[in-house]
């Protein structure tokens, strides 16, 4: 008796070994920009992980210089076998606001690259829907630009939600913005979509902030590596570092913050970061606050209860936490890796 489960048992665990083994089928929702195209570099330079599909919104730059920023990008990586595909062209409720200012005018620190990949004809969200019913339960959606794609798709066809495995988005921050006082520039791009998509109701959501990606450094010494190891994508990496650097010493800083390819390395590997259960919700109306991320830490609100003239305090609430934010970073260990996959390639 005890011989027939043998071989059930041999089968189980080469199914589970297989799995664990199976790269991560991911759909990189991008605005792409500078940290953008780094994040999508290391995607495609990383094993881990199996991209389905770019989809391009707006932000950094507008959503036909987004798009040919990612052909090009697909097109340095020797990789026109990916779909990519426009989506939004505008936020949901507000004008757009672009970022040449920091990327550059053709968002990608004005480095001119070449175009061989074609684009996909299809609707940015509505591949989005179509890949998550064809692969359910399997496909991690990467979102490092605003979530306009994200809100369409989720309020196009509601029922993707329970089917999509995680979402790990780069975005929010729980210690004040870095567009102003309050708020980080993905979300305050497009408050409206954000909060649609924090509060959708996905499995597992994780929220790779500015509190963990001003830890992410890239520094000369970063530039120097990739140098030292010459290749087509490893020289647009250090020309765009060096970009970045220039920039980021106007303002006294000595690195510049690798935001994007943050949330892509934490899709690689979760161990590079710590993180908390909190409910976070997205100011949509504040005059000083709109586009803040508000975290509850706590996940508890008091409960106040109409008494004639005044409300009374009589308990606390438990509020269920949506989102995994993520509170510390190895950074070291995590731009040891952005370099290691980049350079000589």
């Amino acid at each position: 008796m005890k011989r027939s489960f043998l071989p059930a048992l041999l089968l189980l665990l080469c199914t589970a070994i297989s799995a664990l083994a199976a790269p991560k089928k991911i759909i990189i929702d991008t605005d792409p920009g500078t940290d953008d195209a780094l994040a999508i570099l290391l995607a495609l330079n990383s094993p881990e992980v199996q991209v389905q599909a770019i989809t391009v919104v707006p932000g950094n730059v507008t959503a036909e210089m987004g798009l040919q920023n990612a052909l090009k990008l697909a097109t340095l990586a020797n990789r026109c076998d990916i779909p990519v595909a426009g989506g939004a062209q505008h936020p949901l409720a507000q004008k757009l606001i672009t970022a040449e200012f920091w990327h550059g005018k053709n968002g990608l620190a004005d480095i001119e690259l070449p175009t061989r990949c074609h684009a996909d004809p299809r609707f940015g969200p509505d591949l989005i829907i179509e890949l998550v019913h064809e692969y359910p339960h399997q496909i991690t959606l990467v979102p490092v630009g605003p979530l306009t794609n994200i809100a369409l798709a989720v309020s196009k066809d509601p029922s993707i939600v329970p089917l999509v495995k995680e979402v790990i988005l780069m975005g929010g921050s729980i210690s004040g913005g870095n567009v102003n006082a309050a708020a980080e520039a993905n979300i305050y791009n497009d408050p409206e979509a954000a909060q649609i998509v924090f509060n959708a109701g996905f499995a597992s959501l994780t929220m790779v902030g500015l509190d963990v990606g001003n830890k992410t450094l890239f520094t000369d010494r970063q530039v120097q590596q990739l140098q030292a190891a010459p290749g087509p994508m490893s020289n647009f990496v250090a020309q765009v570092g060096r970009y970045l650097l220039d920039l980021s010493r106007r303002f006294g800083e000595t690195g510049t913050p690798m935001y994007d390819p943050l949330a892509m390395g934490v899709t690689l590997d979760r161990t590079l970061v710590t993180t908390q259960p909190m409910h976070v919700d997205v100011e949509t109306r504040g005059e000083f606050t709109r586009g803040e991320t508000v975290a509850n830490r706590a996940n508890m609100v008091e409960r106040n209860v109409l008494h004639g003239d005044r409300y009374i305090i009589e308990g606390v609430d438990k509020v269920a936490p949506n989102t995994q934010v993520c509170v510390d970073v190895q950074a070291q260990r995590f731009l040891d890796l952005l370099v290691g996959r980049i350079r000589g390639k």
